[in-house]
């Protein structure tokens, strides 16, 4: 790497309450790697005093600000691709590391096609774990990512893929994320675009990983949840799943989905779910951003001389590989 150390990337929205808690450890962990290091907060115009507190408390934080409010993906990508160093960790404003949580990650990194590695996830109060390596599967045309996993013995050498890097938490290579355009902004204000950019990832032909030793604690979605309506939270969630399918699946498994969800819109219809077919508006009008998404990825793959991916394969490649060891799995 050339300019080997790490860059904090923190997307903030009126995360006050919860900055002493997470900068603190945070700095510990940093400084236990023995590596440069920067920490980037970037605040999508919160209305609490987020802003200040970090003037007053943490000077040598570089401090960008939104304008506006512009959901995870627009404002993280602001750091992003600020960031000056090999290793970029994108940290939720609701994440809280271990001391040690950095050290036993650098070493996935000896391998050239690794994209990136989460650690594991545990509640804020507890050692229950909330999330760990995620498991792919398909459910008719539907990718699915409910299932979590982890080596039944965990050791210190294990290399658990993960289909996509937790976007609280993922460590990942600065160049190779430049190189994907950082987190789409289809996808925001929230949701899935961790998936979709590991996905991406995966495509290109690069590796995301799990590291079971690398722990800390989350508060689930504090931020979205002081924001947003279960409803509107729910409809943005649907329709970034659509998202999703539309940009990475190929032709022939698109007409398979397509038929698929049209089963699922007469179902919700009978059932007068009105969110699900909101989803569906919210998806349809923003048709033509789905197709640029894919001509982009289509392009990079060729400007870098690679062929993408198919996504079954993808998925179905990681889930023989997860199924022939013993893992313990649980629904997120």
């Amino acid at each position: 790497m050339d300019n080997k150390g790490i860059s904090v990337v923190i997307p903030n929205f009126n995360g006050r309450e919860l900055l002493p808690e997470i900068l603190p450890p945070l700095f510990i962990a940093l400084k236990a790697t023995n590596l440069s290091y920067e920490v980037i907060v970037c605040d999508d115009c919160s209305k609490d005093d987020s802003i200040n507190y970090i003037l007053s408390n943490f000077p040598e934080i570089h401090l960008l600000k939104q304008e506006t409010n512009k959901g995870f993906s627009p404002t993280v990508n602001k750091g992003i691709f600020a960031a000056r160093y090999d290793y970029v960790f994108v940290m939720n404003n609701d994440l809280k590391v271990t001391e040690h949580y950095f050290n036993p990650l650098f070493k996935y990194f000896e391998d050239e096609k690794t994209f990136g590695v989460m650690g594991r996830i545990n509640e804020w109060d507890t050692d229950t774990i909330q999330d760990a390596a995620k498991y792919p599967y398909f459910q008719g045309a539907k990718i699915k990512t409910n299932k979590n996993y982890y080596a039944e013995t965990p050791q210190p050498n294990d290399r658990l893929y993960s289909i996509y890097l937790s976007g609280a938490n993922a460590f990942v290579d600065r160049k190779k994320i430049i190189e994907l355009m950082g987190f789409n902004e289809l996808f925001a204000p929230f949701y899935v675009e961790d998936f979709e950019l590991s996905l991406r990832a995966w495509r290109m032909g690069w590796k995301c990983y799990y590291e079971h030793h690398a722990v800390c604690y989350h508060k689930t979605s504090v931020t979205i949840k002081k924001k947003k309506s279960k409803n509107y939270i729910r409809q943005i969630y649907n329709r970034n799943k659509f998202f999703l399918h539309a940009i990475h699946l190929n032709s022939f498994q698109l007409a398979q989905w397509f038929i698929q969800l049209f089963f699922e819109m007469l179902f919700n219809i009978l059932k007068l779910n009105i969110g699900f077919l909101k989803s569906f508006y919210l998806f349809a009008r923003e048709i033509k951003k789905v197709s640029k998404s894919r001509k982009e990825l289509a392009m990079l793959a060729i400007k870098n001389k690679v062929e993408l991916l198919d996504t079954k394969l993808v998925v179905q490649t990681l889930k023989n590989k997860i199924d022939s060891f013993k893992t313990i799995k649980f629904t997120a």
